[in-house]
């Protein structure tokens, strides 16, 4: 009976000599890596498309800024009744004529103080402005991905882990059975094995909850199920010092070209406030038909007018007005410095976490390492009655925790290097490399920017753009 328990341990501590990490059953057909992800992000993302919509709100505001320095022509149809009493000679008389009149009216700014210039020039730092903010949201939603896919593979390998330990938990549990009864170990011994096995199952139970958690992240992340993972992904180019990544976020982030932007907009707009204090010339002209319905009289008149217009006073609200626009520029400064900080900490930070994550990967690798060669040592020593089956299962479990350490640390590594691009404004699809069709914000602009007539060339282009934009 001895014979035949050592044969049985032995064939255990082959089946199980180490905690792998098993391959989970395939799901789909493909399998996924993380460029699929930032693809599927990217390619499906409804932030990116609001972003993208916001944009051309501010495309046409160049649009609408440049409409007000052209002519205004309307056509117009007006019905009036005057009311006139008059006293000549002692008679008074009254009348009451109604009059119709429609003809075109003519409006053309002359001149304004460079007020409505401005206007279009703030408008055009605003759509700079807002172009860096669309890239920082491409940003925010490529790091999402590679957290979502990174999460799946992490909960993946959790339960490969997991799973494995079950499987090892199950044969210590028949080796202290089949011990037990040649009296070699106590009743205690099986129950202790018992317990590890129903802890073990447990703890596989709540990591596959964890892993469908992370899976419908995924899909609300990429917008698509996930494949079969193909493992952790190469690690992306990373600046030798933290001062150069500190320089190269000061360069390209695009929160902090987007709030450059906006600080030279509000310096136009005060700019433009202070033009409005000063005088306002334009040119003014009609021209129509006059009929009257009292004695069938008509008339055909034209006329035009140069006025020149200078505010004088208006309760105060004019120069309200630039010290509002003034306020606002100098918010806009002081947020341009809170968001330099904001960058120079956050690559900081990422800098720090990769290195931290870098040298616990490697101890937890060691630790893997020691821990193999202690339960591999642990467990043949039981085979010989030199050790217990609570040392068995403290040895058991030493290893599995140095394994999801180890996971966990090479996770960990990964994000950091991926959050140390974001925080230098380098994690976008262009700077990737991905195989996409990139956004480009010029062409929508380039449409809209002169202003096109609806009856243009290039205003017939424009819907056609719309239209595409509208099947997407």
């Amino acid at each position: 009976m001895g014979g035949t328990l050592t044969r049985k341990l032995a064939h255990a501590l082959a089946l199980t000599a180490g905690i792998a990490v098993s391959s989970l059953p395939v799901r789909m057909a493909w399998a996924d890596n993380l460029t699929d992800a930032f693809i599927g992000a990217y390619n499906t993302s409804g932030l990116l498309e609001q972003n993208r919509a916001l944009l051309r709100v501010e495309d046409e505001d160049v649009a609408i800024a440049l409409s007000a320095l052209r002519p205004i022509v309307n056509w117009t149809v007006e019905i009036s009744q005057d009311f006139n009493r008059a006293r000549t000679n002692n008679f008074v008389t009254s009348s009451q004529p109604t009059d119709f009149f429609t003809g075109l009216t003519f409006s053309q700014l002359l001149y304004d103080g460079g007020a409505t210039l401005f206007g279009k020039q703030s408008a055009q730092e605003t759509v700079l402005a807002t172009r860096q903010t669309l890239l920082d949201v491409e940003q925010q939603i490529l790091f999402r991905a590679a957290t979502a896919y990174l999460s799946v593979l992490l909960q993946e390998e959790t339960v490969g882990i997991r799973q494995n330990n079950v499987d090892l938990s199950s044969e210590e549990l028949r080796a202290s059975q089949d011990r037990f009864e040649v009296g070699e170990v106590t009743r205690t011994d099986v129950a202790l094995s018992e317990a590890q096995l129903a802890s073990s199952r447990a703890d596989l139970a709540d990591a596959r909850g964890d892993l469908e958690t992370a899976q419908a992240e995924y899909v609300n992340a990429v917008g698509k199920q996930p494949g079969k993972t193909s493992g952790q992904p190469r690690l992306p180019n990373l600046p030798s010092s933290l001062s150069e990544a500190q320089g190269l976020a000061r360069r390209n982030h695009p929160a902090i070209q987007s709030a450059q932007h906006q600080v030279r907009a509000f310096d136009l707009l005060v700019e433009q406030q202070r033009a409005n204090l000063g005088p306002n010339v334009s040119l003014n002209a009609s021209a129509g038909v006059t009929e009257s319905f009292d004695d069938d009289d008509y008339s055909n008149a034209g006329s035009v007018s140069l006025n020149l217009t200078q505010p004088i006073y208006q309760g105060g609200g004019l120069a309200a007005a630039v010290r509002r626009a003034m306020a606002t520029r100098d918010a806009s400064r002081a947020n341009l410095l809170n968001v330099e900080k904001d960058i120079t900490q956050g690559v900081t930070d990422a800098y720090v976490r990769f290195e931290t994550a870098t040298a616990s990967l490697r101890a937890s690798t060691e630790r893997v390492r020691a821990s193999q060669v202690a339960f591999d040592g642990i467990r043949e020593e039981a085979t010989l009655g030199a050790r217990t089956t609570l040392d068995v299962l403290a040895a058991q479990q030493d290893l599995l925790d140095a394994q999801l350490a180890e996971i966990a640390s090479r996770t960990e590594r990964s994000l950091a290097a991926y959050q140390l691009l974001q925080a230098q404004g380098l994690l976008t699809a262009e700077r990737l490399g991905l195989a996409v069709q990139i956004y480009d914000p010029t062409l929508y602009y380039n449409l809209v920017k002169k202003a096109p007539s609806a009856v243009s060339k290039q205003s017939r282009d424009l819907d056609r753009v719309l239209k595409a934009l509208r099947r997407d």
